[in-house]
């Protein structure tokens, strides 16, 4: 009798807890979730208003700033860049005067509306030297336009390249993969 209540208890309590695990697991998965916590899109008219005029996907863009900063406009890498597309202080000086962007300060670079305009120009750059391909330009971007012509001279990469392993440094090769993948998500989540 005592043992027919506990295999009873503990199928209730079985039951219960993949019930609870189903329940955190749909919530996890869902869309509200996933955009809430998981996926957020801050800054969107900025992005769509810079992305579309400089012809760079706005999910390509949320995807960089998901990568390098996770939408904190303060974000400062150890190497020095600043906000949410984490731009380098001189990199930064160069795109304002290519924009002719006038008093430019460093601090300007937390600024998300001047982050994303100017890391949206610098990325649209990038694409036209690297003929649209999308693994190299993020390369770039990630590691420098002076390596990935480096990687493609020794490596004999052609412009329809599209072997992120092969790329030699850890961690643009890392930055590359994510960056599509956060593409993606955010087409799946917010292009409907």
């Amino acid at each position: 009798m005592i043992l027919l209540r506990i295999r009873t208890w503990f199928k209730v309590l079985l039951i219960g807890l993949l019930l609870t695990v189903a329940g955190i697991y749909t919530a996890y998965t869902g869309d509200w979730f996933q955009k809430k916590f998981m996926y957020p899109f801050l800054y969107q008219e900025a992005i769509y208003t810079y992305a579309l005029e400089q012809d760079i996907d706005p999910f390509l863009v949320a995807g960089v700033i998901k990568t390098e900063s996770k939408f904190i406009t303060e974000a400062r890498s150890p190497k020095g860049a600043l906000g949410l597309m984490q731009i380098m202080p001189d990199t930064g000086r160069w795109i304002a005067e290519q924009l002719n962007h006038e008093k430019f300060m460093i601090a300007d670079l937390t600024d998300p509306d001047i982050n994303i305009r100017f890391g949206t120009w610098y990325l649209a750059s990038l694409k036209k030297e690297f003929h649209d391909n999308e693994v190299l330009y993020l390369a770039a971007y990630n590691g420098g336009r002076g390596n990935v012509k480096q990687w493609m001279q020794r490596y004999g990469w052609s412009e329809d390249f599209a072997d992120i392993k092969q790329i030699p440094f850890k961690e643009t090769r890392e930055y590359v993969e994510k960056v599509m993948h956060n593409k993606k998500r955010y087409q799946e989540l917010y292009g409907r």
